[in-house]
């Protein structure tokens, strides 16, 4: 009789196959195009999502899937977002060159490592340390060089590189933290999932201007909840 771990490498094997014949994404390129088949139109996220090696930011057992439209854990009770959000979410923010971001969320880096691509500097903040130690490890290894990263309480966020052009956060809000307004720039965008409940759960594009305040639901998501504190 087969051993146990032999019948688990043949069933992912077999199984790969099998979705391999149902024509899902085994790179990059291929995922950018499927990306772009779902409304993806921004040129420069395309290529992000094509550069970045998805399959390096999820665990060995896990990399057979990495290129798939679909979320995967990370462990921490976390996961990397499907590609589609992340492509979705980099889209909205209209990121330039120039610009600085904070991330609130670094979890596998992935979301990182493709804005890392459309602007100047991102600056991340991750509450577990063990994803925050494995992250700064990818970062290195690939040779990304304009991340800062740190453990820390997302809600405080980073004023010591504020201001910045654009806030992106990785996990729901009851409400938009009034910290984080504080250090967005004037004209600046924040995007984030809005809700307490999964179900209650919107993808939300703030933005700060000279007359005030505006917001715009974009689309039904479901992450997970937004921790004050970190995790010593």
């Amino acid at each position: 009789m087969l051993e146990r771990s032999r019948l688990a490498t043949i069933g992912k094997k077999v199984f790969s196959r099998w979705l391999g014949a149902r024509r899902y994404p085994q790179n990059g390129l291929e995922l950018a195009c499927l990306l772009k088949r779902l409304d993806i139109q921004d040129e420069r996220v395309l290529a992000a999502i094509a550069d970045v090696p998805r399959d390096q930011f999820v665990s060995e057992d896990l990399q057979w899937l990495a290129w798939h439209n679909e979320p995967l854990p990370i462990g921490c009770g976390q996961t990397i977002s499907q590609p589609f959000i992340v492509a979705y979410m980099s889209q909205m923010l209209e990121l330039e060159e120039s610009q600085n971001v904070l991330e609130i969320g670094t979890g596998s880096g992935y979301q990182t490592a493709v804005l890392s691509q459309l602007c100047r500097h991102v600056s991340t903040i991750e509450r577990y340390p063990d994803l925050y130690r494995m992250a700064v490890a990818r970062f290195a290894q690939l040779g990304l060089e304009n991340i800062s990263a740190k453990i820390g309480d997302g809600y405080e966020g980073w004023p010591e590189n504020a201001p910045y052009d654009r806030i992106i956060i990785t996990a729901a809000a009851p409400e938009v933290p009034k910290e984080l307004i504080g250090q967005l720039k004037m004209g600046g965008r924040m995007l984030l999932p809005l809700g307490e409940r999964p179900v209650d759960q919107f993808l939300t594009l703030f933005e700060r201007t000279e007359s005030g305040q505006g917001m715009k639901t974009l689309l039904p998501v479901r992450f997970v909840p937004m921790v004050k504190g970190k995790v010593l």
